[in-house]
């Protein structure tokens, strides 16, 4: 597997501590143009920010036309919010004391439209309950399950009485339905093409029965980054693909047909060699993903690497080139699952043109900001 790193080679990273994030500000724009070029258009997009939890990236995302935005927690709505975002999708079904904190982003930002998803009766009785004593209305999008059985319910007779339900609540408006396919990653596009048209079948039909009968359904939000340009191609649905705006190992390995590079890099030391071809390297849990088997990181300079341990604070690997590598070299390593090895890091180091541009702050990498 080879990256185009060279963004991060060409910078002096001599004065920066390890371990670090490193954003390429020239790949991540390429990676956001191309999201527009496979949607067609800005409109068709409400991207998700689990990826950088960034309010500046948002805000060059709505430069570029981008108007919606899909979010996984309160904390990265109210970057949103913060960064001007009209339009704001919180993603995961609001139960307890995170429907008193979505109330409050509406009070605290009236100028931005704050919608989340439902699966459940009672989610949605207490949602539309509490909304009623605030005063407010809450726009909601009925989840559906399109197969990773993760949360959703089934298209079908249950999840059209939940629709009818969710249409009739004074304090609540229908906002149509979500689905995310993100169990669907087929290296082979065609495969991945079909299972994604079977995944969607029932989740179309189930749009045209709502229509059918009198209920509006503003909109269908579909899919990840996986799927993006199978569901780009559909023309009425808006596409919901994240990861692509940093890109990692992982999906550059899976989805070769995707063709976005990494913009996120991590720079390890090394910092003892414990014999033989070991190397000792700071890039602990702490540092990088590790909720998934190695390799959780990848580096270009290594391709024979092979992890023997990983712990909070190291990984040691083996490689034939630990004998010209000294204790204190640097590497550059591309990470595995990005969005969560992002959540890891208090700030980034911004690189363009070779040079380093500053640090920035991983903003909604918190569980809360103000609400």
């Amino acid at each position: 597997m080879t990256f185009d790193i060279a963004w991060a080679r060409a910078a002096e990273l001599s004065a920066i501590s390890s371990p670090s994030l490193l954003l390429g500000l020239e790949a991540m724009e390429r990676n956001l143009l191309k999201m527009l070029v496979i949607a067609g258009s800005a409109a068709r997009l409400c991207p998700h920010v689990k990826n950088h939890k960034l309010g500046w990236v948002v805000k060059r995302q709505m430069a570029l036309g981008i108007r919606s935005f899909k979010c996984a927690t309160i904390a990265e709505a109210e970057m949103c919010a913060q960064a001007g975002a009209p339009d704001v999708l919180i993603a995961c079904q609001l139960v307890g004391p995170n429907i008193a904190r979505l109330l409050a982003l509406r009070e605290k930002f009236p100028g931005a439209k704050f919608s989340t998803i439902v699966d459940d009766r009672g989610a949605l009785h207490a949602l539309a309950d509490a909304s009623a004593r605030a005063g407010a209305r809450v726009e909601v999008l009925v989840d559906l399950d399109a197969g990773q059985h993760r949360t959703g319910i089934e298209p079908g007779p249950a999840a059209v009485a939940l629709y009818r339900e969710l249409a009739a609540a004074p304090s609540l408006t229908a906002g149509g339905l979500h689905a995310y396919d993100g169990h669907l990653s087929q290296s082979d596009p065609k495969a991945r093409a079909a299972a994604c048209e079977e995944a969607f079948a029932p989740v179309e039909a189930m749009r045209k029965a709502l229509i059918a009968l009198g209920l509006p359904v503003p909109r269908v939000v579909a899919g990840g980054t996986p799927t993006f340009p199978m569901h780009a191609a559909r023309g009425n649905v808006q596409c919901s693909p994240g990861t692509c705006v940093l890109w990692d190992a992982g999906y550059a390995e899976k989805l070769p047909d995707l063709e976005f590079s990494p913009a996120a890099v991590l720079l390890t030391r090394i910092v003892s060699k414990p014999g033989g071809n070991r190397l000792c390297l700071d890039l602990g849990h702490k540092a990088v993903a590790s909720e998934m088997p190695h390799p959780r990181v990848v580096f270009p300079d290594l391709p024979d690497a092979r992890f023997v341990t990983h712990s909070e604070e190291h990984l040691v690997v083996e490689s034939a080139a630990a004998q010209r590598l000294a204790v204190g070299g640097a590497l550059l390593g591309v990470p595995w699952h990005v969005c969560p090895t992002v959540a890891l890091h208090a700030e980034a180091v911004l690189i363009e043109g070779g040079q380093v541009k500053g640090r920035s702050r991983i903003e909604a990498r918190a569980r809360s900001i103000t609400v």
